[in-house]
C-alpha cells in the first residue's frame, strides 16, 4: 500500500515538510480578531469525528494514531478529553507514556510505544510519545546513562539516528494503512507561568501541580530547540505535525477536532457492503425471525 498524503495545505499550523520548519515563525495564539469559539460549535466537529470512527471501526482497514506532544500545561489533557468526547470508548485507547520502567529499558526505544499502536479500526492516542526520547532526553542526555545502551552514545549524532528511526517507523506504518497526525501544543512561557500559578492558587488543581514542571522553565530554549529538530526532520506528506496555539484553550481544541475530522473525511471509509451470499442468507434469517410472530 502506498503512504497517504495527509496534509492538510491550508491549515496554517502544518508544518512544512522539506526541513525548513521554523518553530519561531509559529504563533503561541491565534488571531484574536477570530470569533470566540462556542462549545456548541466543537460539539458538532466532535459528532463529525464521531461519525466518522464508526465507519472506521466497521471498516476495520485503517487505524488511526494521534500523537500529542507539548510543554507541561499546554493543556494535553483537556484536549484530549473534549476533542475524543464523542467517540466509542470501544474503538479508541489513550496511552500516557511517563518516566520508562525498568522492564522498558530492557528495550529499544520505540518497544514501548510500539507496544500501544492502534489496530486496525481503532483510535490511538498518545499523550507524550516516542518523542520524548529526542526532546527530555535532549535537553538532559545525562538520561541516557541508564537506558543500558550497548555502546557509549555520540551526542553528535544519537538524536539524528533516533529521529531516523522514528520517521522510518512512521513510514513504515503509513504504508501499511495506520494515519499518523502528530500535534504539538505551542504554548508560550507566560502562558504556562500563569497556568502553574492557577494550579497552585485553587486547592482543586493543585493535585496537578509538580514541582519539576517549573525547575524545567529553565530548560525552555533547550525544549524549543529539540522542538525544533524534531519536527523539522520528521513532519512528512505521510505523518504531518501540526504546531496549534495553546494560549487559548477552546481555539486549540477546536484547531485540532477541525484536523483530524478533516483527515478522517478525506479517507475512503464507508461502511462494508453486504455480499450476494451474505445477503440471501440475512434474507432467510428476516424471514425466519418475522415468521416467529405469527401463529
Amino acid at each position: 500500500m502506498s503512504k497517504i498524503d495527509l496534509r492538510l495545505n491550508d491549515t496554517p499550523w502544518l508544518a512544512p515538510c522539506d526541513g525548513t520548519f521554523s518553530l519561531e515563525s509559529m504563533p503561541t495564539r491565534a488571531d484574536e480578531a477570530d470569533a470566540p469559539i462556542s462549545k456548541k460549535a466543537l460539539r458538532k466537529v466532535v459528532r463529525r469525528i464521531a461519525d466518522a470512527q464508526r465507519m472506521l471501526y466497521a471498516q476495520n482497514r485503517f487505524a488511526v494514531l494521534l500523537v500529542f506532544q507539548a510543554m507541561d500545561a499546554a493543556g494535553k489533557d483537556s484536549t484530549i478529553r473534549n476533542v475524543l468526547s464523542g467517540v466509542n470508548p470501544a474503538g479508541c485507547q489513550v496511552w500516557s507514556f511517563k518516566r520508562p520502567s525498568s522492564l522498558e529499558l530492557d528495550h529499544d526505544f520505540l518497544w514501548r510505544t510500539t507496544l500501544r499502536l492502534p489496530e486496525r479500526g481503532r483510535i490511538g492516542v498518545f499523550n507524550r510519545s516516542q518523542y520524548e526520547e529526542v526532546l527530555v532526553v535532549r535537553v538532559h542526555p545525562s538520561i541516557l546513562d541508564n537506558q543500558q545502551l550497548p555502546i557509549e552514545p555520540d551526542l553528535n549524532t544519537i538524536w539524528d539516528d533516533r529521529l531516523s528511526s522514528i520517521a522510518q517507523q512512521e513510514a513504515h506504518l503509513a504504508r501499511n494503512g495506520t494515519i499518523v497526525l502528530k500535534f504539538f501544543l505551542n504554548v508560550s512561557r507566560d502562558e504556562q507561568k500563569r497556568r502553574f500559578l492557577d494550579r497552585l492558587n485553587r486547592p482543586e488543581k493543585r493535585w496537578k501541580f509538580e514541582p519539576n514542571d517549573v525547575r524545567e522553565r529553565h530548560h525552555w530554549e533547550a525544549y524549543m530547540s529539540a522542538y525544533q529538530q524534531a519536527i523539522a526532520a520528521t513532519s512528512n506528506p505521510w505523518a504531518p505535525w501540526y504546531c496549534i496555539p495553546a494560549d487559548n484553550k477552546p481555539r486549540m481544541r477546536m484547531e485540532v477536532a477541525q484536523i483530524i475530522s478533516r483527515t478522517l473525511d478525506a479517507l475512503p471509509l464507508e461502511f462494508p457492503q453486504t455480499g450476494a451470499a451474505d445477503q440471501a442468507v440475512h434474507d432467510e434469517m428476516h424471514a425466519q425471525l418475522l415468521a416467529e410472530d405469527q401463529p
